[in-house]
């Protein structure tokens, strides 16, 4: 089982570790990261066969600082104000990789594009401290329910990482927001932690839905952050047997019978949703309830990357196919 230290003490203990290339799970401003030095292959492979996730799958290369960035990839003027605008913070930007970028190529599933991020707090610590850049997916067995705590990470990758890095419960609660931008068009590859209507107060030009068709971004997976429970989304009554997810005051016909209850906001705050949702998806699913049953939650602001996160958990999980509408 991986070592458990609290992020005040674990800094040398990370990057020693990332240094003789093993894997650490640290917490960001999102979701907890399992981390890996980006130019080392053997230890990004220890990604891919920790999380059991496909090779074609491209990682987020984590970066300190914007020099370490446009070190990496090159920035038009669009993504320059994004990333002054957005960095260090839940902003992905999918860039032109530079030739001998000291990225290892599975991080980018060989595509010609590196999708790049400042973390705060923790994380870009630890990359200033280390001097390169690390690949960072979120910890967890891919297509399963990120985590947003250091035990939930300890429960589902304790034996398969070399430390765990516990920094508290995360602020944002989703993923990054993962942009490209190709011939001055901004294209929304996943919704996350900014909404779009932010990026285009900063951007100047709309925000376009979907990407290629292919994989250009982690999160395209159609079906992606599922719990063992079977999802059900936009219930108005909840069926016998069946755990809530609850939004906001009011409640689903046949609540009071649900086998669990959790609220993502009873207020209704999309902030606060954002930032319960991964936990609170975790907890129903250790009800044993068969099906979650999910309220429905508006589209609006974070409520797009919620309701991306919550489509993807309740998708068919036998074809992994890709959702353009990322």
């Amino acid at each position: 089982m991986a070592r458990l230290l609290d992020e005040g003490s674990a800094l040398d203990a990370a990057v020693a570790i990332l240094s003789s290339g093993g894997l650490v799970a640290i917490p960001t401003e999102t979701v907890y990261g399992l981390a890996a030095d980006a130019a080392n292959g053997a230890a990004v492979a220890r990604i891919f066969e920790a999380k059991g996730r496909p090779r074609f799958n491209p990682l987020i290369a984590h970066v300190a600082d914007r020099e370490m960035a446009d070190s990496l990839a090159s920035f038009d003027a669009l993504s320059s104000r994004l990333a002054d605008t957005f960095w260090p913070g839940p902003l992905t930007l999918v860039l032109p990789r530079r030739r001998n970028a000291p990225v290892h190529p599975l991080v980018s599933a060989e595509l010609d594009t590196l999708a790049l991020r400042i973390p705060r707090g923790f994380g870009g610590e630890l990359i200033a401290r280390l001097g390169r850049a690390i690949a960072a997916p979120s910890a967890n067995s891919s297509g399963r329910v990120s985590t947003t705590t250091a035990r939930a990470v300890q429960r589902d990758l304790g034996n398969k990482v070399d430390l765990i890095v516990d920094g508290g419960p995360t602020s944002v609660g989703v993923e990054s927001t993962i942009v490209k931008i190709a011939g001055g068009r901004l294209h929304l590859l996943r919704p996350g932690g900014i909404a779009a209507a932010e990026l285009e107060a900063v951007a100047g030009v709309p925000v376009e839905r979907g990407g290629s068709g292919g994989v250009d971004a982690p999160g395209q997976l159609a079906s992606h952050y599922a719990p063992n429970a079977a999802v059900r989304l936009d219930v108005a009554e909840v069926r016998p047997g069946e755990a809530l997810l609850a939004f906001g005051p009011l409640r689903a016909r046949g609540a009071d019978a649900a086998a669990a209850l959790r609220n993502l906001s009873p207020s209704g705050d999309l902030r606060e949703a954002a930032a319960n949702l991964f936990t609170l998806l975790h907890e129903l699913d250790g009800s044993n309830a068969p099906v979650i049953a999910v309220e429905p939650i508006p589209a609006h602001g974070l409520g797009e990357a919620i309701n991306d996160r919550l489509r993807r958990a309740a998708a068919p999980r036998h074809i992994p196919v890709v959702n353009e509408r990322a």
